[in-house]
């Protein structure tokens, strides 16, 4: 079992590696998308792709529409420069994490200011 955590692990690197390459050569947006981290099924079959988005003047949302329709342009650049008997149907997600990260931070940031205040 621990070989295979060992190679899903390097195959969603190697993934993620290859598409951020692959979104910034061939996907047209006014923001810059940074692909976060991947999740891969066990069986190497699905690939769930977080990305962030900075600046642009569409949404998120929109965003990840717009990489889920183009999902077939990048699968095919996957296959291509990737050595894998399948390549893995991909799932684009907005990752919300920095944004609660910067949440936290500003609460704790609060409670820092308002027990000095004290």
């Amino acid at each position: 079992m621990p070989k295979e955590f060992s190679r899903t692990r390097r195959v969603s690197e190697l993934i993620q590696r290859e598409l951020a390459d692959l979104i910034r050569e061939n996907i047209r947006t006014s923001g810059l998308i940074t692909v976060s981290s991947v999740k891969i099924s066990p069986d190497l079959q699905q690939a769930t792709i977080y990305v962030t988005v900075l600046g642009g003047d569409k949404s998120e949302v929109d965003t990840v529409k717009h990489l889920q329709n183009q999902v077939g342009i990048l699968r095919h650049g996957l296959s291509q420069r990737l050595n894998l008997r399948v390549t893995p149907r991909l799932h684009f997600l907005y990752d919300e994490s920095l944004e609660y990260a910067s949440k936290i931070n500003t609460l704790l940031h609060q409670a820092n200011l308002s027990s000095s205040d004290s």
